[in-house]
C-alpha cells in the first residue's frame, strides 16, 4: 500500500509510519524472489502460492472482522478460494463464476441452522470476503493460462509496482496536497501523479518489451492499474479504518500482512485481464 507524505520526525532505519526499510526492503527482496521464481520456471508452483496467499489474506481478513464481533463462515470461503484459484486455471473463467456462486450457496448453508441475529450480517460479510479476495485474484489465474501466461502476470505485478513506487516517492519528494484525508491521509495528489507516470511509462514498456504487443495497448492498461491500483489501496484503507486497523497483521516485517500486499494487485488483475485479452494477441 503506497504512502505518500513525509512524517515530522525521521527515526534511524525506519521510514515513515514507523515501517523499518531494512525490515521491509529484506522481505520484500525475499517476495519478489519467490513470486518470480515459481512464476516463471513452474506454473503450477505459482498456483499453489497464490493460493496460499489468497488463503492467508482471506484468514487476515476474517480475523479483523472477527474482532469487531463479525464471525464470518471461514471454513466455506477458504474451500472455495482453493476452488476459484485451481478451477479458474484449469476451467478458465466460466469455471471461475461457477466456483463463486458455489461458494456463496456454501456461505448460506454454513450457518443456516444459526439463529442468531448476526446471521445476515455474518453471511454477507462471508460473501464479501469470496469475492473480495479469492474471486479477483482468481483473473491472475486466467491471466496465467495462455502459452505466454507469465509473462502476462508478471506485466500486472510491473504496473502496480510502478503505481506503488511512482506514488510513493513523488508524495515524499512532492506530497503536499491531501487526496483523501479522511480515508488515508498520507496519499496526496502529487504521489497520485507520480503514480499516473510510472504507471503509464511501464505500461507502454512492458506491454511492447515483455509481450511484444502494441505501445497503445500498453498505455491503455498503465491508465486503467493507476485508477484501480489507488482505488484498492483507499478501499483497503477504508476497511481499515472502520476497524480501527493500521495494518491487517504482521505477518510480514515492515510490510504488514498478506492483505496489505494485495490491495492494489486484487482489483487490477480483472482489468488487466480484460485488456491483454482484448488488445495483446498471446505469443
Amino acid at each position: 500500500m503506497t504512502t505518500d507524505e513525509p512524517v515530522p520526525v525521521a527515526v534511524p532505519g525506519h521510514g515513515r509510519a514507523g515501517r523499518d526499510l531494512r525490515a521491509a526492503t529484506a522481505v520484500g527482496l525475499g517476495l519478489a524472489v519467490l513470486v518470480l521464481g515459481t512464476l516463471l520456471l513452474w506454473k503450477a508452483a505459482f498456483v499453489g502460492l497464490a493460493v496460499i496467499a489468497v488463503a492467508v489474506a482471506g484468514w487476515e481478513l476474517a480475523a479483523a472482522l472477527a474482532a469487531r464481533g463479525v464471525r464470518i463462515p471461514l471454513v466455506p470461503v477458504l474451500l472455495g478460494s482453493v476452488l476459484m484459484l485451481v478451477g479458474a486455471y484449469a476451467g478458465g473463467d466460466r469455471t471461475l463464476v461457477v466456483a463463486l456462486g458455489l461458494t456463496v450457496v456454501a456461505v448460506v448453508v454454513w450457518r443456516l441452522g444459526d439463529s442468531a441475529p448476526s446471521y445476515p450480517r455474518d453471511v454477507t460479510a462471508g460473501i464479501f470476503v469470496a469475492v473480495y479476495v479469492p474471486f479477483l485474484a482468481g483473473f491472475a489465474m486466467l491471466l496465467l493460462q495462455p502459452a505466454d501466461g507469465p509473462w502476462r502476470v508478471l506485466t500486472c505485478i510491473l504496473v502496480v509496482a510502478a503505481s506503488d513506487t511512482g506514488g510513493y516517492v513523488a508524495g515524499v519528494l512532492a506530497g503536499r496536497h491531501p487526496m483523501a484525508p479522511t480515508v488515508s491521509p498520507k496519499k496526496s495528489w502529487e504521489g497520485f501523479a507520480g503514480s499516473v507516470v510510472a504507471c503509464l511509462a511501464v505500461g507502454v514498456l512492458a506491454v511492447v518489451v515483455v509481450l511484444d504487443g502494441d505501445w497503445r495497448a500498453g498505455l491503455a492498461l498503465g491508465a486503467a492499474a493507476v485508477i484501480t491500483a489507488t482505488l484498492g489501496d483507499l478501499g483497503e484503507s477504508m476497511i481499515k479504518r472502520d476497524l480501527g486497523l493500521k495494518d491487517m497483521s504482521t505477518l510480514l516485517p515492515g510490510h504488514g500482512g498478506i492483505m496489505d500486499r494485495l490491495d492494489s494487485l486484487l482489483p487490477t488483475v480483472p482489468v488487466a485481464w480484460l485488456i491483454l485479452t482484448a488488445l495483446v494477441p498471446v505469443t
